[in-house]
């Protein structure tokens, strides 16, 4: 694992400069978020809200040496009352973001997809992205979506895909390129997503998507080197100069940003889109380098994110396809009795 996540850590130092953010961090007894919320601190980056059990938290605030203020901790019996509590929080105007701490992803955003408690806006989808910092390559790169929806259609990627240019936007990318991907270049009618790709960019072209130049279908090669992209006489902007990586569904993009953080030494940073607040979305296992370029992301997005209205619907479409369901997009736990319940 990389420890100098050189192009993360420009957007540490931006976060820095700006006023600290309230943190309401859920199930926050964990040692590496422990360790990240208190250099958060001392950054001046944050200020923490550690949901959970006191005793535990205290405990390894004891282990790290941390004197952690009691008057931080919020206390919860489950997971599931942390998440809802922490929620709560936000919507109240008690901490300014959501961060993830040791508990499983379907349980934190049962809470944040909540169609009456929640944190969802009106006309907008949440999506997630992995800000990856690659060793030795010569930008950061989004992947989205990996975490929260499974098989979006046209429609749910279209909406994924603007979620992603509004944040690089705030993080100071304000045109991004993004790369629709696929396995292949050419537009073929079995591989569907290749159609997905082909109409992304057209709808990019037609303003339906703004902000950004978008092409595809382009296989991840073509996408970030510019050689293989001459090697296939591949022409577009894009090929070989990708910020944004749009993934065909979440098994492919959460593949893709693991084996270049496991494999290829890269941090990536995890925050979700197109809520009222951010949410800081990592794994429990990534290490405390990821966990504070999330916070420093969710600070940026929060100090200097475009404003949405959300009382404003999004704009027509030309191209309508049936939206998908929220429960075909945002993963829940697999259990024998909602599988069964699906049968």
């Amino acid at each position: 694992m990389s420890t100098h996540p050189e192009k993360l850590q420009h957007l540490i130092d931006g976060a820095c400069d700006l006023d600290p953010v309230r943190v309401a961090v859920v199930d926050a007894a964990q040692s590496v978020v422990l360790e990240t919320l208190r250099d958060a601190t001392l950054l001046g980056l944050v200020e923490p809200r550690l949901v959970g059990d006191p005793d535990a938290i205290l405990g390894v605030c004891r282990d790290l040496n941390w004197p952690a203020d009691p008057e931080w901790i919020i206390p919860a019996a489950s997971d599931t009352e942390a998440a809802t509590r922490a929620v709560a929080m936000v919507r109240r105007g008690e901490a300014d973001v959501l961060m993830k701490g040791n508990l499983h992803t379907d349980v934190l955003m049962r809470a944040v997809l909540d169609s009456e408690t929640g944190l969802r806006m009106p006309g907008r989808r949440c999506s997630h992205i992995f800000l990856v910092d690659v060793l030795g390559h010569d930008r950061l790169i989004g992947i989205t979506d990996a975490a929260i929806n499974i098989a979006p259609d046209l429609n749910a990627k279209r909406q994924i895909c603007q979620n992603a240019i509004d944040l690089f936007y705030t993080i100071g990318i304000p045109e991004p390129y993004v790369a629709v991907l696929s396995a292949v270049e050419t537009v073929t009618d079995t591989i569907p997503s290749t159609l997905d790709a082909a109409a992304l960019t057209l709808m990019a072209r037609r303003g339906q998507i703004t902000g950004a130049r978008v092409d595809g279908p382009l296989a991840f090669d073509n996408a970030i080197s510019a050689r293989a992209a001459r090697e296939k006489s591949i022409r577009s902007d894009v090929a070989g100069s990708a910020d944004i990586l749009l993934v065909p569904d979440l098994v492919s993009g959460n593949i893709l940003a693991k084996a270049l953080e496991y494999l290829g030494g890269a941090v990536a940073a995890g925050v979700a889109l197109g809520l009222s607040a951010p949410v800081v979305l990592t794994s429990r296992a990534d290490p405390a380098a990821a966990r504070m370029a999330s916070l420093a992301v969710a600070a940026l997005m929060l100090n200097r994110g475009r404003a949405l209205d959300a009382s404003t619907p999004p704009a027509e479409a030309t191209v309508a396809p049936a939206p998908q369901p929220d429960h075909a997009c945002c993963a829940p736990r697999v259990t024998a009795a909602n599988a069964q319940a699906a049968q």
